[in-house]
């Protein structure tokens, strides 16, 4: 298996079908957030504390050797799936060094696709349960629960996220556009860039995925 670079504008899905990808092909998940609080866990830097209390990113400084840690274990010898990561050009370029220093190759990198209107409604129909955790979409028509805002599994009231706001959804995407977009370019012209329509639902995405992975592991 080849590694894999998961990138995609907000509500597409990236989370969804890193967690498919790794349950099918037994790839690890790697999710910088997922270091980031793995590491504030063993309560040995102050630092990350200090920048998330201050409301800033978690620094390059901060991030890269965490990256290049995670990639030195061994279940990372036969590939490994990077969700939203790099997320700009600089993080992307620190992560050629990285693959270079630990002799890794690149491994290709699939764009998660779809309009703008419908990652917002994905955004702002998105209701869940507090009981069973059973997320639906009051937007679609296929997702809406059966009796409004009540789940059909456990009778609960749904409750929607206090980030899911058109707000945070623009100010997201629009983070997208300015620091992640020219990622796009730069491994499309590494030649290791593949497209996905993640417009239509979760199943069609992955069949597509799968097809990219079956693809590119066989060249």
């Amino acid at each position: 298996m080849k590694n894999i670079i998961l990138i995609a504008p907000p509500a597409a899905g990236k989370g969804t079908q890193a967690k498919l990808i790794h349950d099918k092909y037994k790839l690890p998940h790697i999710s910088i957030g997922d270091l980031i609080r793995a590491n504030l866990k063993e309560g040995n830097n102050q630092e990350i504390m200090e920048q998330m209390q201050n409301g800033k990113l978690i620094s390059d400084e901060i991030v890269m050797p965490l990256l290049e840690e995670r990639l030195r274990q061994d279940d990372c010898l036969n590939g490994y799936i990077l969700d939203g990561f790099p997320r700009n050009l600089n993080q992307a370029y620190n992560y050629d060094k990285i693959l270079s220093d630990l002799n890794k190759k690149l491994g290709y990198v699939i764009l998660l696709e779809a309009p703008k209107d419908i990652l917002k409604k994905r955004i702002l129909g998105r209701v869940s349960c507090p009981n069973c955790g059973r997320v639906y979409n009051t937007l679609f028509e296929n997702t809406k629960p059966h009796y409004d805002m009540l789940c059909d599994a456990c009778n609960q009231k749904l409750v929607v996220r206090e980030d899911d706001n058109e707000a945070t959804f623009e100010k997201r995407y629009q983070t997208y556009i300015t620091e992640t977009k020219p990622i796009i370019k730069f491994y499309q012209d590494k030649g290791v860039l593949k497209k996905v329509n993640s417009g239509i639902n979760q199943a069609y995405t992955f069949e597509q995925i799968e097809a990219i992975i079956n693809e590119v592991n066989n060249d």
